[in-house]
């Protein structure tokens, strides 16, 4: 596996493989890789002739009192485990690099209208600060496609339609939620959690199951079924900073679809865990 630094490092590594006519595939992450992670590259691996995957912790997409100086860095053993997976190229850029001008950048991407909800209203400016980096890294590395986990699921949305509206050529591929044995979403924030508090983190994927269950029986009422499992949240530890139901583009529930998503965030403790799920309701 090649490691480059700087942009055009990653350009003139990249330069012969298309040349040659391989496809190229991109994961972009912060790092701290968990086996969710590797999962993607390995799809990434069936997909396509050659994997770039980058690791980058963003500032631009934490708020000010969130964890971007604690996010766990943990370079060396990435790319012991990248290298494992035969990912071909690790793209390991400075913030100075990505960000020249500095934080104040002069030019900045912004979805609107699907990130004025569910995470965005909890994180003001964290969807402009991943648009940005997204259309940066994918500007850089100008793959065939990029892997995204699903667990992030407002986020792919938010991705799609940035590649959508500013007609840029790659395919946007979601990939499956990976989770532990008992349910839990993987997550590099899953390890901010104590014994005790990790004993009660499967309750979240748990819930929305539940929900899934419940609304898919007739005559089910959704604002009922979401109090209940906010109740049952609530008496397992968690602060809920949201749980609703939506059609697949994010727009209010509709009953009459067949499928919707249920998606959730939650504090245990100081750790803040997503997820979501979606199903079939006919």
């Amino acid at each position: 596996m090649k490691i480059e630094h700087t942009i055009q490092g990653v350009r003139a590594a990249l330069r012969s493989a298309k040349a040659s006519g391989k496809s190229i595939a991109f994961v972009p992450t912060m790092g701290n890789l968990h086996a969710g992670h590797i999962h993607l590259i390995n799809e990434a691996k069936r997909r396509a002739d050659f994997v770039v995957c980058s690791i980058f912790v963003n500032p631009t997409q934490f708020g000010a009192n969130e964890d971007f100086g604690s996010y766990p860095r943990t370079l060396d053993r990435d790319g012991t485990l990248l290298a494992e997976a035969d990912c071909d190229l690790l793209f390991a850029p400075a913030a100075t690099e990505i960000y020249s001008n500095g934080l104040n950048q002069l030019t900045s991407i912004h979805v609107s209208e699907v990130t004025e909800q569910l995470c965005g209203a909890s994180r003001p400016g964290h969807f402009t600060g991943v648009a940005t980096i997204v259309t940066k890294l994918l500007n850089i590395v100008s793959p065939d496609m990029a892997l995204f986990g699903q667990k992030d699921y407002q986020q792919l949305a938010v991705i799609k339609q940035l590649v959508h509206d500013l007609f840029l050529p790659v395919n946007i591929i979601g990939i499956a939620t990976v989770r532990d044995t008992d349910g839990l979403a993987l997550s590099s924030r899953n390890q901010y959690m104590t014994e005790l508090q990790r004993s009660k983190a499967p309750l979240l994927y748990q819930t929305l199951c539940n929900i899934r269950d419940a609304l898919q029986k007739p005559d089910s009422v959704a604002d009922e079924i979401i109090a209940r499992a906010k109740s049952t949240l609530k008496q397992g530890g968690f602060k809920i900073d949201y749980l609703s139901v939506h059609s697949l583009d994010l727009n209010d529930f509709d009953a009459s679809q067949p499928q919707a998503v249920v998606l959730v965030a939650a504090h245990l403790g100081k750790t803040r865990l997503i997820d979501n799920l979606v199903f079939d309701l006919q």
